[in-house]
């Protein structure tokens, strides 16, 4: 039998589930067993497949909008957060809902609306159409926050007053890029109000860094995490950047093909923030199957962050 050629694999950590999305699943999961199937939720919980398909199968029912719910049944709110119309419509119809928004995606939310009573113009750093960009737009009236997503973006942005604006950033932005526009809108607009404390998470932060230090000596990173995922997105393209030959998103071992591997040596493995580990298990497993493996852990910080369950569930 030919042995099988070497393989070293390094294994990004921290990696996988956050805290934010960790408790948006608990909240699906403690309503189920509350209140009994069906609980309806809005919008996939958090952005990853097999973790909606195992809700599904204890009795969560994903629906795109508040009219697809019955008025008798709890309905749960992504953890990528909600436009203010969709709780004021919940409480009009005397719903019992269950906002499972990321504390963190939350914290950006007040600190816009603090911005907009002081009479700021308001600019949002992320990527048009993701569900937390539509949630803290869905914070102010319409018109009042202009969203920004390139360099290029910050260098035509023309506001009323250049003395009198703020910017918030969605949580899952590329650090990196991110930090690219901040600079152009600061040497544009020295006065610009910035956030007390950084509006990209903690997990997408650490995830991005232990991707780079990885990414720096392998042949290949493989991400795994959902294609709609913003935060594994970036990962893989972090990977890249950071020098990494090749680095690619897979759903989920099915999904990879083979030829990557071809004269690997080092190969990274990382995973977005709402993919769960036993998928990076699978792919582990699937590697060691076709090669003699080495795990290298490559640790960048130890994450002890944990959510509170809101009452509803508690």
């Amino acid at each position: 039998m030919t042995a099988k050629p070497a393989l070293t694999l390094l294994l990004a950590s921290p990696r996988g589930f956050c805290a934010g999305v960790d408790r948006a699943i608990q909240i699906v999961e403690q309503a189920l067993k509350r209140y009994g199937a069906p609980v309806y939720v809005r919008h996939e919980i958090v952005h990853n497949k097999h973790v909606v398909n195992r809700l599904k199968a204890m009795g969560a029912i994903f629906v795109k909008e508040l009219d697809e719910c019955p008025d008798d049944r709890p309905v749960v709110f992504s953890a990528h957060g909600v436009p203010k119309r969709v709780p004021a419509e919940a409480k009009r119809r005397e719903m019992l809902y269950v906002d499972a928004t990321c504390p963190l995606v939350s914290k950006v939310h007040v600190e816009a609306q603090r911005h907009h009573k002081q009479g700021k113009e308001i600019v949002l750093i992320g990527h048009d159409g993701h569900p937390e960009v539509i949630g803290t737009m869905g914070q102010l009236p319409d018109g009042a926050v202009t969203l920004i997503e390139t360099v290029g973006d910050a260098e035509d942005f023309e506001p009323i007053d250049p003395t009198n604006i703020a910017f918030v950033t969605q949580t899952t932005l590329s650090v990196d890029d991110t930090a690219d526009i901040v600079a152009k809108l600061q040497e544009r607009f020295p006065a610009i109000s910035a956030p007390h404390k950084e509006d990209i998470c903690y997990a997408t932060t650490n995830r991005q860094a232990a991707v780079k230090a990885i990414g720096e000596t392998a042949d290949l990173v493989l991400v795994v995490g959902a294609t709609n995922s913003s935060n594994s997105v970036r990962l893989v393209e972090v990977a890249e950047r950071a020098g990494a030959k090749a680095a690619f998103l897979v759903p989920s071992a099915e999904h990879v093909d083979w030829s990557w591997f071809e004269g690997t040596k080092r190969v990274g493995i990382s995973a977005g923030a709402s993919a769960p580990e036993d998928l990076v298990e699978d792919l582990i497993a699937a590697i060691a199957e076709r090669y003699a493996v080495e795990i290298e852990d490559i640790s960048i910080a130890k994450e002890d962050v944990v959510f509170k369950l809101p009452k509803e569930v508690a």
